[in-house]
């Protein structure tokens, strides 16, 4: 419920507080008072469309407060968003608008945290319902028409949508779960392929030493050399052990030095050291001479290990390209490959248990559908003969309603799209509602549903109807009044009317009118403002009707157009049926 109004610079107004009360508030005055603007300002502190002439001549800010009554419901709802309650449970709306230049900006916060347009928008989805000229948005679309046909539906139906919900997380569950192991299990096919040529290729490798790659390329050097390695060690021989050419080889000489200093130790001791070495030498050098020698004999030309050996190295080396660089890190990734494809060969969970989960999914989710369905069809066809009953005494007498369901893909909501199908004049062909009704069918179109909702909704709120009433008078006006007085026992109901059949029906009397006053002028030079020049500004007021001689003034005015004693009669006596119609009500 809207509690507090609080408007500064607001368009015509410079400054406005104003208390609303539950049950039926209605705002009246003459044509052009202002009285619009009071809804212009609820829908703009509730995240509506501005522009920088919301903001009054002169100024460069305005700002609008909203304090609402919240429940328990609503504060739950905040504090998911981390947005506290206040302590008295209330809701603080507050909207700032800044022009800069040419440029305009806004602030919207919730209880004083800055919030989104967005949020805000969702915030009056669950605070108020305006149908003003051209703002019955809400009413027009066809998922709130369809969440309006479950509400109606009761508990049975709700129930059953919830377990669509059910039903349907579990089927996009099991489709996707399917969907991700198809894929899985055709880049699974894919790797396999490619792990198996890899595997194949490495396996023909052969690869078991990661030194094998320098081995071979030693022994082809071997290889490649044969003849050249001959002919030195043929020449290291004879340096070494037995020279042809007639000079003496190593070892010879190694001989003749023995000899020498054997003779020399024969006087001397300290040459046995020397001899010990030289022995040692000529030994060294007579094995190395034989060595060489049999290297030599050994090495013989092989030209088919040769090609071998180089076939050998051209494999390892593309391998090598290929997987390594190293030979060693082809070995390490052939290890991987065959973990990989062990993984991949291990048992998984098969395509075809998915896909019957899967189909058992779907078919639960086609069952609890279809149940939805014909729940909304039963609530579709009672919903249609109550409405055109609401709407028969608020002169649509000959309205067609249809409450048309459509079969669509499978959603969180079931199968159903729902439009609300009308024709307010015989003759009219039937069409969509957000395709035929004028502003003021859309009001009584919407006062006719609240009643049809008004026992089937479990929470309240504020409903706000701008000359609903319009174009009407007599007993449709009194059924209007009569109708709504109905639905402010549940809601709160904010009203602008014309009619003083409607307004008499009021709980709260608010009357709204423009004044002139004198204020210094923003748009004068300095040497005035000096010499206290002021203008003549309109600014609407607003005040409460809160005894019995001003609520029969203003009656009057709206029947006669002025005070004349017929007049304030006539308005006594719809106050006084008013308040008896209050009591046998009660």
């Amino acid at each position: 419920m809207l509690s507090l109004l609080q408007i500064k610079n607001f368009t015509l107004v410079d400054q406005l507080s104003l208390e609303f009360g539950q049950g039926l508030n209605v705002l009246t005055g003459e044509t052009g008072a202002g009285k619009s603007i009071i809804l212009d300002a609820i829908d703009t502190v509730l995240g509506g469309k501005v522009n920088g002439r919301l903001i009054r001549q002169g100024m460069q800010q305005a700002s609008i407060e909203a304090t609402f009554e919240g429940d328990s419901y609503l504060n739950e709802w905040l504090q998911q968003l981390d947005i506290d309650p206040l302590e008295d449970g209330s809701i603080v709306c507050h909207r700032e608008l800044i022009l800069t230049g040419e440029s305009m900006r806004s602030r919207s916060r919730i209880n004083g945290v800055v919030v989104n347009l967005q949020l805000m928008g969702q915030l009056r989805d669950r605070l108020v319902e305006i149908t003003a000229q051209g703002q019955t948005v809400q009413l027009m679309d066809s998922i709130r028409q369809r969440e309006l046909l479950d509400s109606y539906g009761g508990t049975t139906l709700v129930k059953q949508r919830e377990a669509v919900e059910l039903a349907y997380k579990n089927w996009n569950l099991a489709e996707t779960e399917l969907d991700k192991r198809r894929q899985s299990e055709k880049d699974r096919l894919q790797r396999l392929d490619l792990l198996d040529y890899q595997l194949k290729e490495l396996s023909e490798a052969q690869l078991t030493d990661s030194d094998e790659l320098d081995q071979l390329e030693q022994e082809r050097d071997r290889l490649s050399h044969v003849v050249e390695l001959q002919q030195l060690s043929y020449q290291t021989y004879q340096i070494l052990y037995q020279n042809d050419s007639g000079e003496p080889a190593i070892a010879d000489q190694l001989g003749e030095a023995e000899n020498i200093l054997t003779n020399m130790a024969e006087y001397d001791p300290k040459i046995e050291l020397i001899l010990e070495m030289v022995r040692s030498a000529l030994t060294q050098v007579v094995e190395a001479g034989q060595q060489i020698n049999g290297y030599g004999d050994a090495l013989e030309a092989d030209p088919e290990r040769l090609t071998q050996l180089e076939e050998r190295i051209n494999l390892l080396r593309r391998i090598c390209r290929k997987y390594g660089p190293s030979l060693q890190e082809v070995i390490n990734y052939y290890q991987k490959l065959e973990n990989e494809l062990t993984e991949l060969t291990d048992n998984q969970q098969s395509i075809e248990q998915l896909e019957k989960d899967y189909q058992i999914a779907q078919e639960k989710l086609e069952k609890t559908c279809e149940e939805l369905t014909k729940l909304r069809q039963k609530a579709a066809r009672k919903l249609e003969k109550q409405l055109v009953k609401e709407l028969k005494p608020l002169a649509m007498d000959k309205v067609i309603f249809v409450c048309q369901i459509t079969p669509c893909s499978a959603t969180i909501m079931g199968k159903d799209q729902v439009v609300f199908y009308f024709s307010p004049n015989p003759g009219e062909k039937i069409q969509p509602l957000s395709s035929t009704a004028s502003g003021g069918e859309m009001s009584r179109f919407l006062l006719a549903l609240k009643a049809c909702f008004a026992k089937s909704e479990k929470r309240s709120g504020t409903l706000i109807f701008d000359e609903i009433d319009a174009g009407v008078s007599g007993k449709v006006a009194q059924a209007i009044g009569e109708k709504l007085h109905q639905l402010s026992n549940q809601y709160q109901i904010l009203c602008v009317t014309h009619q003083p059949l409607v307004a008499a029906m009021a709980d709260n009397h608010f009357r709204v009118s423009k004044q002139m006053i004198e204020e210094s002028s923003a748009f004068v030079t300095l040497e005035d403002k000096q010499s206290n020049l002021s203008e003549i500004r309109t600014v609407v007021r607003v005040i409460s009707l809160d005894n019995l001689q001003t609520r029969r003034e203003e009656l009057a005015q709206l029947t006669g157009g002025n005070s004349a004693q017929d007049a304030i009669e006539f308005a006594q006596s719809l106050l006084t049926k008013a308040e008896l119609y209050r009591l046998g009500k009660n």
